[in-house]
């Protein structure tokens, strides 16, 4: 009843970038009466097409031959080269109630049947005109659209983009806002695999998958392993970037096959849709990776220009926001190319020395070194359970084995519970020191962190530049830095001085088994005076005595602190039996206590355990280089 409300009755419906585009017809009037049946298109009366905002649509519920009113401030927007005026700012905006008996019709309808919208999608190229293309090749697309009443097929139809019908595209993003977060199956996307690696699978997210290899992501005491998923950080040619999160898989034994084969490669995504839009601010591990192959090394397309005009790569703003994706229904949507050369978009890991490392100044930076593994060292928080705990990695290279109070010689590489370990790296350690590879580990506040997306492997690369870093191999023994003021807890160092006291309450012995070391040994059932290992399942017939011994030195090397060892001991013997055993235990124990006072103690290898001020104590812990 107001002045400046406009009256339409929807012929057509569709939706296009989230906006519901519904071609109308304008109405003179519209009674309180008036039925939808009574509202007879007119030849004469004009066409319009309106734009709902998506809250706006949602809130009227439309369908094909409503009566809308729109209240102001609507506002019509002419196009050049177009006959139907736009309609635009319908936030006002009131369905018409019709009759009681056409009311209880639609009501009964709308219990009936779902109403399905036609979703039209709309290639980047059409509205920043990428094309040369006339107006009249443009055709409406087929694909993925869902009728939702009988159409009006005229000029005034919604117009599809011919490159919309294309089964392979190049943008992420144009892909996300047509298809939606539902996912896209007809058509696929472009892509360059930037790196590849595994996740802990979350247990909301992971698909039981069966029929795959076998991987495992298991820190190095945990016999029960979580799933991992296979992950890929994928760029398309506008330079943007989506993790791709595939299927779950029950380790990790083949992520160095996958780096080999896949880094580098272009593939097609199919069968996508988005799990997470994430931001900078939310994901500083992700984004972290994405920096470092950030900027492009070729030029990138840009929106809005000419497919032939590139923008170089100097200056460009890093990515704000990246879409999580992954497979849907559990299928792999996948296609790699793998005889293909590698991409112009492909960056590998720069590969540094430790001595570099240690000198960069930002905070969160991925860096990627070889390294000598020379000892691991398991967290000991007893509150932690054991496939949480974080393992660190004592590692050392040429390049700080050679400098001299410059550096460390030795650096500590902490391994988090979410870094996905090979039972290949897990094993190849446990036996004896490597040569370890570790892709993309984080660097910032004096510390090497593994975290997620960080892959350590042992064969070494071929695609990955070394940036003049040292990748040779040690060749003499290696050295500790010698204890000191500098020394830090969470360290390996060097120590030497003279036995001072003795920690008599601490001093134990123990007989172990000569093939496995374990401790845990019981008489035998057959002949009690023998031993019986139950994780061999066999008799101990010469049993290696272990003994602990915690003493005090006087170090001249930090004369001012109170220095406390624990050191190990081993002694082999033949055939004992178990009478024999025991008495040699008491009278070793005892001749230890009293032998070892005074005693010059030469260069031990040991473990920081910690250093306190009050008092000024430091406790080490001896230890076996690998």
């Amino acid at each position: 009843d107001k002045s400046g409300v406009l009256i339409v009755k929807i012929l057509e419906m569709c939706e296009e970038c989230t906006i519901q585009v519904a071609i109308c017809q304008q109405l003179e009037q519209s009674p309180a009466t008036l039925s939808s049946e009574d509202a007879v298109i007119s030849a004469g009366e004009p066409i319009l097409k309106v734009l709902f905002a998506r809250e706006t649509a949602a809130h009227l519920k439309s369908r094909p031959q409503d009566v809308i009113h729109i209240y102001p401030p609507w506002q019509k927007l002419l196009l050049k080269n177009a006959d139907v005026p736009v309609i635009m700012n319908t936030y006002f905006s009131q369905k018409v109630l019709l009759t009681e008996h056409s009311e209880t019709r639609e009501k009964t309808y709308g219990l009936t049947k779902k109403m399905l919208v036609r979703k039209n999608i709309i290639s980047l190229a059409q509205p920043f005109r990428l094309d040369d293309l006339d107006d009249e090749l443009h055709q409406e697309s087929s694909d993925n659209q869902v009728a939702c009443a009988p159409q009006i097929h005229n000029n005034h139809a919604v117009k599809q983009h011919p490159l919309a019908r294309s089964t392979i595209n190049d943008s992420l993003l144009e892909m996300v806002e047509s298809q939606g977060a539902v996912g896209w199956r007809e058509t696929k996307v472009r892509v360059a695999i930037q790196r590849v690696y595994c996740l802990p699978a979350r247990e909301s997210y992971r698909s039981h998958i069966q029929g795959n290899k076998a991987l495992c992501g298991t820190p190095i005491t945990n016999s029960d392993p979580p799933n991992v998923r296979l992950c890929l950080l994928v760029q398309d040619a506008y330079g943007m970037f989506s993790e791709v999160q595939l299927q779950s898989l029950s380790s990790a034994n083949d992520i160095e096959q996958y780096c080999r084969r896949w880094e580098g490669k272009f593939c097609c995504l199919a069968g996508m849709k988005v799990l997470q839009r994430t931001t900078r601010g939310r994901a500083l591990g992700l984004f972290s990776l994405i920096d470092s192959v950030w900027p492009p090394v070729v030029p990138v397309k840009v929106p809005g220009q000419s497919q032939d005009s590139e923008m170089m790569t100097t200056n460009l703003p890093p990515p704000s926001f990246c879409y999580i994706l992954t497979v849907q229904s559990g299928e792999i949507h996948v296609e790699v190319d793998e005889e293909e050369q590698i991409s112009t978009f492909y960056q590998p890991p720069v590969v540094h020395d430790l001595k570099d490392i240690l000198q960069i100044d930002g905070c969160n930076e991925r860096c990627s070194f070889w390294a000598q593994v020379l000892y691991l060292r398991l967290q000991t928080k007893h509150s932690v359970p054991i496939n949480q705990r974080e393992i660190w990695l004592f590692v050392t290279d040429p390049t700080l084995q050679d400098v001299v109070h410059i550096t460390p010689k030795v650096v500590a590489v902490s391994v988090a519970a979410s870094c996905v370990l090979s039972t290949e790296i897990t094993e190849a350690l446990g036996v004896a020191s490597r040569l370890v590879f570790f892709k993309d580990a984080l660097w910032g506040n004096g510390r090497i962190i593994c975290v997620e997306r960080t892959v350590l492997l042992l064969q070494k690369p071929l695609l990955y530049s070394a940036a003049g870093a040292d990748l040779s191999e040690l060749t003499g023994p290696v050295r500790l830095d010698e204890l000191d003021s500098t020394t830090q807890a969470n360290s390996v160092c060097a120590v030497r001085g003279t036995v001072v006291g003795v920690n008599e309450s601490t001093a134990f012995s123990w007989p172990t088994c000569d093939r496995c070391g374990s401790g845990k040994l019981e008489l035998c059932p057959q002949d009690r005076g023998l031993l019986y290992c139950n994780q061999c399942s066999e008799v101990v017939t010469s049993p290696v005595l272990k003994m602990q011994l915690e003493v005090f030195l006087s170090c001249p090397s930090r004369s001012q602190s109170t220095v406390k060892v624990k050191v190990w001991h081993e002694i082999s013997f033949g055939v004992l039996r178990l009478f024999v055993l025991i008495n040699m235990l008491l009278s070793l124990q005892s001749y230890e206590v009293q032998s070892v006072l005074g005693k010059e103690v030469g260069f031990l290898n040991c473990y920081v355990r910690s250093i306190t001020s009050h008092p000024n104590c430091v406790a080490l812990e001896e230890i076996v280089l690998l």
